[in-house]
């Protein structure tokens, strides 16, 4: 990888923890109290949206990168990269349907379930950092 791709994927993995930090508040907060503030709820689908993007945009990025077509969809994406040992299978797994709640906010799919919205929030915390380390590891070794 040349260093100015490497600076792309860093400045990606940089979204991702800012956002997951801006989430952070969000995190454990009651069903009815996030119900209520729709600047939390609007603020809460956006920073979700943009960092499930910029993981999104990273996979496609090293897929190519790998010598590989962009996936087909998003979700694909992630497997391809669990895969391709850019990241674990499992942690691909578990992040692929990711991509249908990025569809859903960005497309505003049918009514939006907030408290799924929520639910994401923990799921975010709990991969995302798993994501990130599972990327620098990746490009620990390419590099």
């Amino acid at each position: 990888m040349s260093p100015i791709e490497v600076e792309i994927v860093r400045r990606k993995l940089a979204v991702i923890i800012e956002n997951l930090n801006t989430l952070e508040p969000i995190k454990g907060m009651k069903q009815e109290e996030y119900l209520q503030d729709v600047y939390k709820r609007k603020a809460t689908e956006r920073l979700l949206q943009e960092l499930i993007e910029a993981a999104i945009d990273i996979n496609i990025h090293l897929i190519v990168e790998a010598g590989h077509t962009v996936p087909d969809h998003y979700y694909e994406s992630f497997i391809r990269a669990g895969e391709l040992k850019i990241i674990s299978l499992d942690l691909a797994q578990k992040l692929a349907p990711s991509s249908g709640l990025r569809n859903r906010l960005v497309h505003e799919y049918d009514r939006l379930e907030h408290t799924m919205v929520l639910k994401a929030v923990d799921m975010a915390e709990e991969l995302f950092p798993q994501y990130i380390k599972a990327i620098n590891d990746y490009l620990s070794k390419e590099m």
